[in-house]
């Protein structure tokens, strides 16, 4: 398909357990104009938890570099803004999780039911900050009415940069649809950008999404779990300008004349393969993030399921395990 519709940049969700350094790093290779790192807890990193440091590392090709943090404590996450100062090019301020863990500390979208504690910490992160802040949101906790456009306006007074909106209430969590209607209302409110997040998964939904909100950008999660492909199919889908996929211009010829089932392993195998190569280069292979990867990459292709128990049960290294996966895409 094509669209007159302008373009906008594409951001890859924070998600816990899948943004990773090297999944960010190959994200933006295949389209991804913005990433963003795994929400990480502000108590953790202002107390100085090297667990928790070690899910903001970046990298020179990671520009620019946007960590987001949360924490229902002012005080700690002004003091990790300030710690982030000789880092981070952004900050994200994440008021938008709804994982219960996170929740009960009434913290990430918790805090939209406590809209003067929410807008007072980003005042204090602002007013300590020398570069941009953002803030993640979601339409509200689901408990009486929403009210995600009238922190909005708070926010837009507070000089804070850019805004996110999930279509979705803490309760609702992922399910049920994304409320696009309620992040027009934002749009139309406010005079700072807005990027629209939940259900974009493909160059369809993304036209949709945007002719229905109005939106400065979109913000895709879910949609590129084991496909970081979706950025690149998006702009391509829609006629925006992009430079050609590496996984096409590697396998040009096999790519024309082959079926797309076919080209669906070819894609993923140059990601999967890729993966591999930035995490060599970067953090090193982690068997957690290998596992939940190979998962991802290898979900819905025919013979996949086999192929991950044989993975599953043999006790290999995370280099032999990493080719494993390989050797099943090539196939």
């Amino acid at each position: 398909m094509s669209s007159s519709l302008a373009q906008v940049p594409l951001f890859l969700a924070p998600m816990s357990g899948v943004s990773d350094l090297p999944f960010r790093l190959l994200a933006k290779e295949c389209g991804a104009d913005f990433t963003i790192t795994e929400f990480t807890s502000s108590a953790a990193l202002s107390r100085d938890v090297a667990r928790s440091w070690l899910r903001l590392e970046s990298d020179d090709r990671e520009t620019p570099f946007i960590p987001q943090i949360f924490g229902g404590d002012k005080g700690e996450m002004v003091k990790t803004v300030e710690l982030l100062q000789g880092s981070a090019d952004i900050i994200d301020l994440n008021f938008g999780c709804p994982a219960p863990k996170v929740a009960r500390t009434c913290a990430g979208a918790a805090l939209m039911g406590e809209p003067d504690e929410l807008v007072g910490i980003v005042e204090a992160c602002m007013a300590v900050s020398d570069i941009p802040i953002t803030a993640k949101l979601r339409l509200g906790t689901g408990v009486g009415a929403n009210n995600v456009v009238e922190i909005c306006e708070r926010l837009a007074t507070t000089g804070i940069m850019r805004l996110c909106i999930h279509g979705r209430t803490l309760r609702q969590g992922y399910s049920g649809n994304a409320d696009w209607d309620t992040i027009a209302k934002v749009v139309e409110s406010v005079e700072i950008p807005v990027v629209a997040n939940g259900d974009v998964t493909d160059a369809k939904s993304a036209a949709k999404c945007l002719e229905a909100t109005g939106a400065a950008g979109l913000m895709i999660g879910r949609g590129a779990i084991g496909q970081p492909t979706v950025f690149s199919s998006i702009k391509d889908g829609l006629g925006w300008k992009c430079s050609p996929p590496p996984w096409q211009i590697k396998s040009q010829e096999a790519w024309e004349n082959t079926t797309t089932t076919s080209q669906d392993f070819i894609s993923r195998a140059w990601c999967w393969n890729r993966y591999v190569e930035l995490s060599e280069e970067t953090t090193g292979l982690q068997p957690k993030w290998l596992t939940r990867h190979a998962v991802a990459f290898t979900k819905g292709l025919p013979g996949a399921r086999e192929a991950r128990k044989a993975m599953m049960m043999s006790n290999r290294s995370p280099e032999s395990f990493a080719q494993a996966v390989t050797d099943f895409l090539a196939e």
